[in-house]
C-alpha cells in the first residue's frame, strides 16, 4: 500500500527528533514562524488541519517547537501531525516549509472511485478508507 506523500520531506523515511529540530532550526534561523497542526482526515485536499496551539511566532530555540510538537505528539498519538514556516516576506502569509512529524501506525489507505460521463468520459476521485469512522476514531487501535 503506497504512502501518503505530504510535505517537503515526503519521500523520506521518517525524521528523527534531531533531524526535526535542524529543520526548525533552519526555519527560525530565517525568521519563519513555525505551526504545529494534525488531522485524522488525510485527504491531500484537506489543507485545513487542527492547529495545535497557535503560532509560534516568539520562539527562538528549537526546543521550544520540539516541546509543542511532543505536546501534540502526546495528547494525538493516532493522528498526522505536521509541522509549517510561514515566511511573510511578500506581504502574506506563504508556507516556505511544511513536513510531517508523526503518521498513524497504521494508516488504511484510499478507495478509487470512477464514475461515467457522457461521450465515454470518465472521472476519478478517491476518498479515505479511515473516513468511514467518526472524525477523532479513525486511527484508534
Amino acid at each position: 500500500m503506497a504512502t501518503l506523500r505530504y510535505g517537503t520531506f515526503a519521500y523520506l523515511p521518517p525524521l528523527t527528533d534531531e533531524e526535526i529540530g535542524l529543520q526548525v532550526a533552519y526555519a527560525l534561523d530565517n525568521k519563519w514562524p513555525v505551526s504545529v497542526e494534525y488531522t485524522d482526515d488525510p485527504h491531500p485536499r484537506n489543507i485545513y488541519w487542527e492547529m495545535w496551539g497557535l503560532p509560534l511566532f516568539d520562539l527562538d530555540e528549537p526546543d521550544g517547537v520540539l516541546a509543542e510538537i511532543n505536546e501534540c505528539r502526546a495528547a494525538f498519538p493516532n493522528h498526522y501531525v505536521r509541522v509549517n514556516a510561514y515566511d511573510a516576506t511578500l506581504g502574506r502569509q506563504t508556507t516556505a516549509l511544511s513536513f510531517l512529524v508523526q503518521r498513524p501506525a497504521t494508516e488504511p489507505g484510499f478507495n478509487l472511485t470512477r464514475t461515467e460521463l457522457g461521450g465515454r468520459a470518465q472521472a476519478y476521485g478517491f476518498e479515505s478508507y479511515a473516513t468511514t469512522k467518526p472524525a477523532g476514531q479513525r486511527y484508534s487501535s
